[in-house]
């Protein structure tokens, strides 16, 4: 699951990027609103939490931006005014949710799952299968079969994108760029490490095969 984070505050934007991160997300992180529209107009973002003071381009003139674009993304405005008047201004003019500074991370994430809940209920099914694997993407529940995998919040994020792209094959460099972040080192072995580590959980112990090296291409999941 893909969130971008549209925040200006470094130690607010931080604390925010390593909680969702250590939950298992995947976090793009935009400083100003028109990179952060940018973002939104050029990838495909589950979720994206949107401060309201931003600069270059204040965060409801993002929103607003992105639904005249066609733009669904679910939005969760941040904002340090609380007045009922600031929180009707939000939600009418395009965001689904609307969290008050300051917060509990608690909090947020709990509303990033329940706007999950409500959007992805009816635009696409919660749960990815690839032959007998599984993954819950609300939840972040894994399953092989009637067999309960457990997965660390880096190994879940690789494998949902597998997942998502199952019977594809995809290179290291998308694998980076869509897992972790594009300012990762791409002769990092990390993804190999990670595809290893998967390995071992997902396939080791059944007969069935899903994860598939071909080698000078990348990586692919599928039943053979």
């Amino acid at each position: 699951m893909k969130i971008l984070l549209i925040e200006d505050d470094k130690v607010t934007s931080s604390f925010i990027v390593k909680g969702l991160k250590q939950e298992g997300y995947s976090v793009d992180v935009a400083d100003n609103g028109v990179d952060g529209l940018d973002y939104l107009c050029i990838h495909k973002y589950d979720v994206a939490v949107i401060d309201i003071m931003l600069p270059k381009l204040d965060g409801l003139s993002v929103v607003r931006l992105m639904r005249k674009k066609q733009i669904g993304t679910p939005v969760i405005i941040l904002s340090a005014k609380n007045s009922v008047d600031d929180r009707i201004k939000g939600l009418q003019g395009g965001s689904d949710d609307y969290l008050t500074k300051p917060f509990a991370f608690t909090e947020l994430v709990a509303r990033i799952q329940a706007l999950m809940r409500r959007f992805y209920a009816v635009t696409e099914p919660t749960l990815i299968t690839v032959g007998d694997l599984s993954i819950d993407i609300i939840k972040h529940k894994v399953m092989r079969g009637a067999i309960l995998i457990d997965i660390q919040p880096l190994e879940y994020m690789l494998l949902e994108y597998l997942m998502r792209n199952a019977g594809r094959v995809v290179s290291k460099t998308m694998i980076i760029e869509n897992v972790w972040d594009y300012n990762f080192d791409p002769q990092t072995n990390v993804v190999e490490a990670r595809i290893c580590k998967l390995r071992e959980k997902i396939d080791k112990n059944f007969d069935t095969k899903l994860i598939h090296t071909e080698r000078g291409f990348g990586y692919v999941i599928e039943a053979r």
